[in-house]
């Protein structure tokens, strides 16, 4: 496996000539996501980043599409709220379960 700096790490996402929306994807995959875990091996970022997509699409909302997710989800009004850890516990989702 081949090893990479720091400081070569953080300039991931500020690769000339990509796409502004290139950068800002991999920028929101470091701030919350990379940034505060510790990379063991290529097979556990595969395992950290495919959690963290799942995460981004299904629970994580956007502003650009009013605080919703881009897998949208019923709004639940009862029940218990519950936290279900997401992306190894760094992230939780919260939902309504009967009582």
């Amino acid at each position: 496996m081949k090893k990479i700096s720091t400081a070569t790490a953080h300039k991931i996402g500020k690769v000339e000539g990509q796409g502004l929306t290139v950068g800002m994807e991999i920028g929101s995959i470091r701030r919350d996501c990379l940034d505060h875990l510790v990379v063991l091996s290529q097979r556990h970022l595969r395992k950290l980043l495919q959690g963290y997509f799942t995460y981004y699409h299904r629970s994580r909302t956007h502003l650009a599409l009013a605080k919703d997710a881009p897998e949208s989800r019923a709004i639940m009004s009862r029940g218990e709220i519950v936290g279900i850890p997401q992306v190894g516990g760094l992230h939780r989702r919260y939902e309504r379960h009967a009582a």
